[in-house]
C-alpha cells in the first residue's frame, strides 16, 4: 500500500478511536459484506429510517402513521422524539427483503414535510460471523 494512502488511513482510524489497523479493516470488511447482502436481495435485512419533519405540515403525521400501519409486517419498532415546537425526529426500524425495506424507506423519506432523512442499511448479522 502506498505510504500516503496508509498515512491517511491511519489518521482516519486514529480519529475514530481504533486501536489497530486490523480492527478498522475488520469493520470495513463487514461494511462491504452488508452492502453485498443488500445488493444480492435474497436474504432478510434490517434498516433504520431516520426522519426529521415538520409536524405542522398538513397531514404528514397521519401519513407517516398510515404508512407504518400499511407495512406493519415489516416495521419492527419506531421511536418518536419532539425536537421543538414544530419539528419531530422519528426512527423506524424495518426488516425484510432489501427491496421492500428500500421501498418503505423511500415512501417515508419522500413524504411532503420531511426536512431530512436517511436509511441506514444493516444486516441480521448471520453473514458477519
Amino acid at each position: 500500500m502506498e505510504a500516503d494512502l496508509l498515512a491517511a488511513f491511519d489518521r482516519v482510524i486514529g480519529r475514530r478511536g481504533y486501536g489497530t489497523r486490523s480492527e478498522a479493516i475488520r469493520d470495513l470488511v463487514r461494511q462491504e459484506l452488508v452492502r453485498t447482502e443488500w445488493e444480492g436481495g435474497k436474504g432478510e435485512v434490517v434498516g433504520s429510517v431516520t426522519l426529521v419533519y415538520d409536524h405542522t405540515r398538513g397531514e404528514l403525521p397521519d401519513r407517516l402513521t398510515e404508512l407504518q400501519h400499511r407495512y406493519l409486517h415489516a416495521i419492527q419498532s419506531s421511536l418518536h422524539v419532539h425536537l421543538d415546537e414544530r419539528h419531530c425526529l422519528e426512527v423506524v426500524v424495518v426488516r425484510g427483503k432489501a427491496a421492500q425495506v428500500r421501498k418503505i424507506a423511500d415512501l417515508l423519506l419522500s413524504s411532503r414535510g420531511v426536512v431530512h432523512g436517511e436509511l441506514v442499511s444493516s444486516t441480521l448479522g448471520k453473514s458477519l460471523g
